[in-house]
């Protein structure tokens, strides 16, 4: 059994009004949260999901995929299986002929790990339809292994085949085996396979916030901790976590934000406080503090929102960093925190402060209180042919798309898809086709144009958005998906009358 022990802010030092200032600059900028997590001097201080997430919904962590894939790796070179020096064509022969480029037969597992391959950029997605290990080897390379910091997701991709080559199981299985089921990993936890079965080593990791802040303490400690056992066990080389966690690749000129521009070890970032962070697209990050022996955990969705995640980073950094007034009435103080979290879930789109529409939903809503229509679509890349539109202010509003070819909608119940939303409030569903959970709530913009946002929850971080105007007779739409992979049909323009 492995717990962290838990304590209240005040208690290590931290002003329970300090997180909730926070929770507030976080909310007023309206980053999309999923979950914070703090630890101080090795106690957990606060601990906040919000809804509809819970402490045991599997989140997709993204790139901290990477960093367990490093893991993976080190511990497979301490087994004798690997050496960091080693060419990754001495691995993977089967991808290796007469034509293969001499930079890729000089990339090293070392290059690898640190972001200096001979690719500037992720080689599979040239073309996701053929073999994303092999792109690895055939696709073109840019420059020689072991210069420049490039991102490169297929470099993981590849190091994550190399650990299920050699470990000969899952790669995820391999490092419980070896040591999350240590730390009482989540059990459910899991990784996202590539099309041809290999787990996606640069991004498929599902798991808890807590299995996330659990990678995070055990990389803190050096790779050794003590169990609830009372047991001191060695989970990692030390000396592969302190050089993972080092500053070995310059990231300044390409980095997007002044917190990724400190530099990079081995699939693990470095961050401008003098310690590291584990970053995963979106707003997951795990952030290690040494020197105010803190880490924090969050799990968000800022893919589209530009800065969002140096929005957190500030947050964090400006209100927890030597926050060192502590309230005199520390219980107090905690229970107004408390309180104050459990009033934050995922919300529904609100409009700007000192918008020049501020009318209420009632003055934007009079004409379509109650209001149903099927709008016939003009021709569109996307196969609809019709979009019917119920908004309702005693349940769920919904949209319903209709396909033109009946063939592509023959699964979907009533042969059409439909997605709930709340007006100012949330409705939770089931995305049709991709089988996602969501969260979707709407706002009026303005007496005839309405703004819905669609959160997606689960191996499909991300979102799906609508602005809906309607005219006399007709209906203009705009659809938008931030979202990875999937949700391609809902980009772009639909007319209707």
């Amino acid at each position: 059994m492995f717990t962290f022990e838990r304590d209240i802010p005040e208690n290590v030092g931290i002003p329970s009004g300090a997180i909730k200032t926070v929770l507030e600059k976080l909310n007023k900028k309206e980053v999309p949260m999923h979950s914070l997590l703090i630890m101080k001097d090795d106690k957990l201080i606060f601990e906040k999901y919000y809804a509809p997430y819970t402490a045991d919904t599997l989140h997709r962590l993204f790139s901290v995929s990477k960093s367990i894939t490093a893991m993976a790796i080190a511990l497979l070179s301490d087994e004798g299986k690997l050496s960091f020096d080693d060419p990754i064509t001495v691995h993977f022969p089967e991808y290796v002929d007469d034509n293969t480029h001499p930079w890729i037969r000089q990339t090293t597992i070392r290059n690898m790990l640190q972001m200096r391959t001979c690719h500037a950029s992720t080689t599979y997605k040239v073309d996701m339809k053929s073999d994303w290990v092999e792109s690895f080897f055939k696709v073109a390379p840019t420059h020689k292994p072991g210069t420049i910091f490039h991102y490169d997701t297929s470099a993981a991709h590849t190091l994550c085949a190399l650990a299920e080559k050699l470990s000969g199981m899952p790669m995820l299985d391999y490092l419980k085996l070896k040591a999350f089921d240590y730390m009482d990993f989540s059990k459910d936890s899991y990784m996202v396979k590539d099309p041809f079965g290999v787990s996606m080593g640069g991004s498929g990791l599902m798991a808890t916030p807590a299995d996330f802040l659990k990678i995070l303490y055990l990389l803190q400690k050096g790779g050794t901790i003590t169990c609830n056992d009372g047991v001191t066990r060695s989970l990692l080389p030390k000396e592969f976590v302190e050089e993972a966690t080092s500053n070995l690749s310059d990231t300044l000129p390409t980095a997007p934000l002044p917190s990724e521009a400190q530099g990079y070890g081995m699939q693990i970032w470095q961050n401008e406080k003098g310690g590291f962070v584990l970053y995963g697209m979106g707003g997951q990050l795990g952030i290690s503090l040494p020197s105010e022996n803190m880490l924090i955990v969050t799990t968000a969705d800022t893919q589209g929102m530009a800065g969002g995640n140096q929005v957190i980073y500030d947050a964090l950094y400006e209100n927890l960093l030597g926050a060192d007034h502590v309230s005199e009435d520390g219980k107090r103080a905690y229970g107004e925190l408390l309180a104050y979290a459990d009033s934050l879930r995922i919300a529904p789109p609100r409009l700007p402060e000192n918008y020049g529409h501020t009318k209420t939903y009632a003055d934007h809503s009079a004409d379509f209180s109650s209001y149903n229509r099927i709008y016939k679509l003009n021709d569109n890349p996307q196969g609809f042919e019709s979009l019917e539109v119920n908004i309702s202010e005693t349940g769920p509003s919904f949209l319903v798309f209709r396909y033109t070819d009946k063939n592509k909608a023959s699964s979907l119940p009533e042969n059409a898809l439909k997605l709930n939303f709340g007006i100012e409030d949330m409705a939770e569903g089931i995305f049709p086709v991709y089988d996602c959970a969501y969260t979707a709530g709407g706002v009026w913009l303005r007496k005839n144009i309405l703004y819905i946002r669609f959160h997606l929850i689960g191996e499909s971080v991300g979102s799906v958005r609508f602005q809906l105007c309607f005219g006399d007779d007709d209906l203009t739409v705009f659809m938008k998906k931030v979202e990875e992979t999937y949700f391609k049909e809902f980009d772009g323009h639909l007319y209707g009358r």
